[in-house]
């Protein structure tokens, strides 16, 4: 059973728009969602290219400047130009930065785009970040729980009921609030990544605010 702290009760904030977004600059918001439907180009682009079963694992820092036009991302999954749907899916990728990046009025974005066959971080664990962007194109999404623990009093937890663990759907757009963001130390968002089946892959793209 985790054990909270009055101080220590977060909310998250779900939705079918965009503008759920927003909600995760609130205090007390330590998770905010955008529940949406990934267009099916950009869907069918991200299963053909885990059907090839090529290792895939980018990182960059993308310098935006203020004219509000969308990065260019001319290497992004260059490998895979070839697929049909690439074209949309590098699109849907720059929206995503252009709007992390008008959030938080960032002008430093980290950029990592990752297939796994296993779960990177399969222990329950909070972010040592402000606020990072993570969305699944394709494979199951990120588990989170609701809770919240101070791990400076407290460890967190190592298995919890089954009926506690919440789970991004594939194509749903998070922001996940970390223990570095002003005013939200010891009430970080608890995830991990989900178990994989044997064969079963992922196409994650994170973003993180560096400046």
């Amino acid at each position: 059973m985790l054990a909270m702290k009055p101080r220590n009760t977060p909310r998250q904030v779900l939705g079918e728009s965009p503008q759920v977004l927003a909600e995760a600059l609130q205090d007390g918001v330590n998770l905010a969602a955008w529940e949406r439907q990934l267009p099916v180009q950009v869907a069918d682009f991200a299963s053909l290219l885990l059907s090839l079963n090529q290792p895939l694992a980018e990182s960059f820092t993308l310098e935006l400047g203020d004219d509000g036009q969308l990065p260019v991302l001319p290497t992004l999954a260059r490998g895979y130009a070839d697929l049909a749907g690439y074209d949309g899916f590098v699109a849907d990728v720059a929206w995503l930065v252009s709007a992390y990046a008008c959030l938080l009025d960032a002008r430093r974005v980290g950029v990592r785009l990752t297939v796994l066959d296993n779960a990177m971080c399969p222990r329950w664990h909070v972010d040592h970040v402000p606020l990072r962007l993570l969305t699944t194109y394709a494979g199951p999404g990120s588990e989170w729980l609701e809770e919240a623990v101070d791990k400076r009093v407290q460890p967190l937890p190592a298995e919890v009921e089954p009926s506690r663990v919440r789970q991004l759907a594939c194509g749903a757009v998070a922001l996940l609030k970390g223990e570095k963001w002003l005013g939200n130390e010891g009430s970080g968002l608890i995830h991990r990544s989900p178990a994989l089946a044997n064969g079963e892959r992922r196409l994650i793209l994170s973003l993180d605010w560096m400046a």
